[in-house]
């Protein structure tokens, strides 16, 4: 029978290659111990910010308590060597619920030695009325942090305020730029800023958004983009028991169109289209002279969007009543985020880091249902689009239980600081 092992001359190199192999893996997945242990310093100021920004309710219509907010992260990137400025909101996208007033946005630029050019965007604004901080402040529990619009997203613009930080402690400079963008305005589409975070970053050689990570901080390369369809009818009002035919029913022409219009989903490709809202007639007696419903709309790409509206534009040229008026309007509340060769390439590399630290990392390259500034930041960006940067966490939106994991601060401030550092070196083309 033929050998099944190597002849002794051929083993001593085999295992030899072996053993240098293991002893680079070995080497590769300790991490960088001064960023490390600065990341470990680091967490105690990083709760004190966050205990600062939860103190400041900032609802996306409290312009009020966004300014305030506003000022407290240009103070602090002052403080770490930035050119700061507070911006206010000069083009604005006005959709059905965009009010008078849009809050500022924080924009800070330093200036490194390199050539690469780094981005890093979180929102200051939550979803909560003012008044609400005392039903949900700052506290910490074993090894949570809970209060009012922490995981969604202060933790966020506390995370980037912290990284910076770092990096300015270990005197790293080697980028081009390092650009912070913190808006007031996300929670509501962000009309006021989506197009500045567009042009910001579309020259940017890697763009990370400090969304959470979800419980199990997981890296995001995809979301969906949500849009939202009016739909509105004109009749004329009748006395319902007297005159019943001298009316044109608002609310037949109504549901006529929901009925046509409700197979328009794709779930297969991921696009969806839900009516949920609806409204029509103001008595029992009269034939209601309007109506009008909203519809959720859910798509995976751009181009989605666009086949959405024409076809919603074609039914409604299908009417039971012809002596109805129907209009529809649509919007783009924000666009998808699709994912890219670019930013599957920053994430890998994000997984290696990760394993430095005895740590695995999930990365999403499908989209859920849910949304971010992210895709504002890709549309036009010509390098990588990272979401879900932020610390691990639960509860979002919900009035008792928002949290954040402290346990995560350590390795979100070593993942983000050594992205910075591996794209700016040209360890991460």
């Amino acid at each position: 029978m033929p050998r099944l092992h190597p002849a002794p001359s051929v083993l001593g190199p085999v295992i030899a290659s072996l053993w240098l192999t293991c002893a680079a893996t070995m080497v590769r997945a300790e991490p960088i111990a001064d960023v490390h242990a600065l990341a470990q310093k680091e967490q105690q100021p990083l709760l004190d910010t966050l205990r600062d920004l939860v103190n400041i309710e900032s609802g996306s219509k409290d312009i009020e308590g966004l300014n305030q907010i506003a000022e407290r992260v240009a103070g602090q990137l002052r403080q770490l060597g930035g050119t700061v400025e507070i911006l206010q909101p000069t083009d604005i996208t006005r959709l059905d619920d965009t009010p008078e007033k849009i809050g500022p946005a924080v924009h800070a630029v330093f200036k490194g030695t390199g050539t690469r050019k780094i981005m890093l965007i979180a929102h200051m604004d939550t979803v909560y009325l003012k008044g609400m901080l005392k039903d949900q402040p700052f506290r910490i529990d074993s090894d949570k942090a809970y209060g009012l619009g922490i995981a969604d997203d202060k933790q966020g613009v506390a995370l980037i305020l912290h990284t910076v930080a770092l990096l300015q402690k270990l005197a790293f400079r080697d980028y081009g730029t390092l650009t912070v963008l913190t808006n007031g305005d996300e929670e509501i589409s962000s009309p006021g800023w989506r197009s500045t975070i567009t042009k910001f970053a579309s020259d940017q050689d890697a763009v990370f958004s400090f969304e959470g990570g979800g419980t199990d901080g997981t890296l995001r390369l995809a979301t969906s983009g949500i849009g939202s369809a009016y739909l509105t009818v004109q009749g004329k009002s009748s006395h319902a028991g007297a005159r019943p035919e001298g009316g044109v029913n608002a609310l037949y022409e109504l549901s006529h169109q929901i009925l046509q219009m409700k197979d328009l989903s794709k779930p297969e490709q991921g696009l969806k289209l839900n009516w949920t809202v609806s409204k029509a007639g103001t008595n029992r007696n009269v034939i209601p002279a309007e109506a009008s419903a909203q519809a959720d709309a859910r798509a995976l790409k751009v181009s989605d969007f666009d086949e959405l509206e024409k076809a919603l534009q074609d039914k409604i040229k299908n009417r039971l009543l012809p002596n109805s008026k129907v209009d529809l309007k649509f919007e783009v509340r924000r666009p998808p985020l699709e994912a890219s060769e670019a930013s599957r390439q920053v994430a890998a590399h994000g997984k290696t880091i990760y394993q430095e630290i005895g740590m695995p990392l999930k990365v999403d390259e499908r989209a859920t249902g849910g949304g971010t500034d992210a895709a504002f930041a890709a549309l036009k960006a010509r390098g990588a689009v990272v979401e879900g940067m932020g610390l691990s966490g639960f509860g979002a939106h919900s009035n008792d239980a928002e949290y954040v994991q402290i346990n995560s601060i350590v390795p979100r401030l070593y993942l983000a600081t050594r992205m910075i550092m591996d794209l700016s070196t040209g360890k991460l083309k």
